[in-house]
């Protein structure tokens, strides 16, 4: 065996070098770590968010259960100690809402169909055709987004009661006026969510029913309406929670003008509920009348989640 010589001292030759062990791997183990780390902040920021939300929801309905009694000694308490169903009758009766409910429904079937009709006739036009001046009626119909209904108070209330002396149904306090009102302040949005909605529809479909013999109507109506349902509820469900739950528009506009009963929506008629009840609180008769308008809107957004959430991806997936 061959010897070299270093500093007086002899060593064997060495072969090649071999390479260093590799460290252990960390990166992968702290990568699960902070994934985890991440999991279970989130899972307790749901947990909080669930709580904010449900707790409120369950305090108005158990609180529309108990005495007035209650509801002053103990008003965060979730079990009442007896259930007083008579509340619920007595708000119905005693404080209107029936009438409310009546005056509400008739103006949310108006208004929630015109807006969805008109809405998806103007979104599909400018969605579908090129013409001249498409841009511009969009961008002025997207304006209508950026205009605090407060700033155009003063001119709605003018208008309406101008045109009241001449088109006595389109006065104030009167049902068909509040629904045009509504279809005017619910359609800038409708055509801005189904112009993109219609913009994702394949175009294939369209020109097979064309050469098939189809009108612009029937290819609107019997095709493309169909064909965009998932967008339909998800902005029929925006409307529906946002005009049930509207007060400014039906204080300002439905006012009574010679003596004859307002005709009230549910929004309007809670508030007027606690401010006239003065000295005599009954606050289980208001809960009562919370839960009741509360209700309904909850169950349809539970029934249609589905809907609506097919409906806002629907775009992004195709």
């Amino acid at each position: 065996m061959s010897t070299a010589t270093h500093g007086g001292l002899t060593r064997p030759d060495q072969g090649p070098s071999t390479p260093p062990a590799p460290a252990p791997r960390t990166t992968s183990r702290a990568a699960a770590i902070g994934g985890r780390i991440f999991n279970g902040f989130s899972h307790i920021f749901l947990l909080v968010w669930a709580v904010m939300v449900i707790y409120p929801l369950l305090w108005v309905v158990m609180s529309a259960l108990k005495s007035d009694s209650e509801v002053i000694r103990a008003p965060l308490s979730l079990i009442p100690d007896k259930l007083h169903w008579d509340n619920f009758s007595r708000a119905w009766g005693a404080g209107h809402l029936g009438a409310f409910f009546l005056n509400t429904i008739l103006v949310l079937a108006g208004s929630v169909f015109l807006t969805m009709l008109l809405g998806s006739m103007a979104a599909y036009a400018l969605a579908r055709y090129e013409f001249r001046g498409n841009r511009l009626i969009y961008y002025m119909f997207l304006s209508g987004l950026t205009l605090p209904i407060y700033l155009a108070a003063v001119p709605l209330f003018k208008g309406v009661y101008n045109t009241g002396a001449v088109v006595p149904l389109l006065g104030p306090n009167k049902h068909v006026m509040l629904i045009v009102v509504y279809v005017a302040w619910s359609l800038s949005f409708t055509i801005f969510f189904m112009h993109s909605f219609f913009r994702t529809l394949p175009d294939s479909i369209a020109e097979a029913a064309m050469v098939d013999g189809a009108s612009h109507s029937r290819l609107f109506f019997s095709v493309m309406l169909p064909m965009s349902k998932p967008g339909l509820i998800s902005i029929g469900i925006f409307n529906v929670l946002g005009q049930w739950n509207q007060w400014y528009l039906p204080t300002l506009l439905m006012q009574s003008v010679s003596g004859e009963p307002k005709n009230q929506v549910i929004s309007q008629g809670l508030i007027e509920l606690s401010v006239n009840q003065g000295y005599k609180s009954d606050w289980s008769g208001l809960f009562a009348g919370v839960t009741m308008a509360m209700l309904p809107v909850l169950v349809v957004y539970i029934v249609f989640q589905r809907q609506v959430q097919s409906g806002l991806t629907a775009g992004v997936g195709k």
